[in-house]
């Protein structure tokens, strides 16, 4: 179902779907989606979830339908980890698993990191320490040169496997994603470009689930080796040949890994 809260000057659009027990309480996977994408990118997952789990979908601000805040309006990590926890707030959870991917997944490693009681698991897809690492910094001059759509589809093989594109569930994604306010992303984007937190990993303790599309052309697999490293409880997982987009043309596959992962962390805290 689909809701609406307000915050920080800001309407939120948001999704709940629990198909659980009424009489057993569940617990919530808090799922956030990456720049440019909106809480509809997972819909395909809800399905294979929804049965065990209270699932929340977010759009993030800017993103999806939620209101794109103010020009002038400050926009950092702080800020979009506030969103999210303002979110979980309205809805009483004191914890959730988190799922995120790509910029959503860099908004889960910072609450982990900064409100560790509130992440009982974490969940990352295509989602690496930060962007600064990428070529993301060079997509600015190009969305103001080609547009954003034709930007998202002259590089499409960054994001999903040569046999994919021109195909119907591409161009959808394409017509997803160009639908958002330019201005407001390329501020999104460019702030991201500039982030990396790699020497703080050692600060995220709760299971963590690392999905690697082993092909992603956002960001080399190499940026994801300190995720083992430094993360005490990382599981890494590698999709050989996979794209950045795992979640788009994957779900089946990336659910399945989930409810494994989160099997084995059953007794995490929630």
């Amino acid at each position: 179902m689909q809701h609406h809260f307000d915050h920080d000057g800001v309407r939120f659009n948001y999704y709940v779907d629990d198909f659980t027990d009424p009489w057993d309480p569940a617990p919530t996977i808090f799922m956030l989606h990456g720049a440019m994408a909106n809480a509809d990118r997972f819909r395909p997952w809800v399905p294979g979830l929804s049965r065990q789990y209270k699932v929340v979908r977010m759009d993030m601000r800017g993103h999806g339908k939620s209101s794109v805040p103010a020009a002038d309006a400050e926009l950092s990590m702080e800020i979009l980890v506030n969103d999210t926890l303002a979110l979980m707030d309205h809805l009483g959870c004191d914890a959730v698993h988190f799922v995120g991917n790509s910029a959503g997944g860099y908004v889960g490693q910072h609450l982990a990191m900064n409100h560790p009681e509130r992440i009982a698991t974490l969940a990352l897809f295509g989602s690496a320490p930060g962007l600064k690492n990428s070529q993301a910094s060079s997509w600015l001059p190009m969305v103001a040169e080609k547009g954003l759509r034709n930007f998202l589809a002259d590089t499409i093989d960054d994001r999903f496997p040569p046999h994919m594109i021109g195909t119907p569930q591409v161009e959808m994604f394409l017509d997803a994603l160009s639908d958002n306010d330019v201005p407001f992303i390329g501020k999104f984007v460019g702030y991201m470009a500039t982030q990396e937190w790699s020497d703080q990993l050692h600060r995220i303790t709760c299971p963590t689930l690392v999905v690697v599309p082993g092909a992603g052309r956002i960001g080399d697999a190499s940026v994801y080796k300190p995720m083992k490293e430094r993360m005490s409880r990382s599981e890494v997982l590698m999709y050989d040949g996979e794209r950045h987009s795992i979640c788009e043309y994957l779900p089946e596959r990336c659910v399945t890994d989930l409810l494994s992962f989160l099997a084995r962390h059953a007794g995490a805290t929630q």
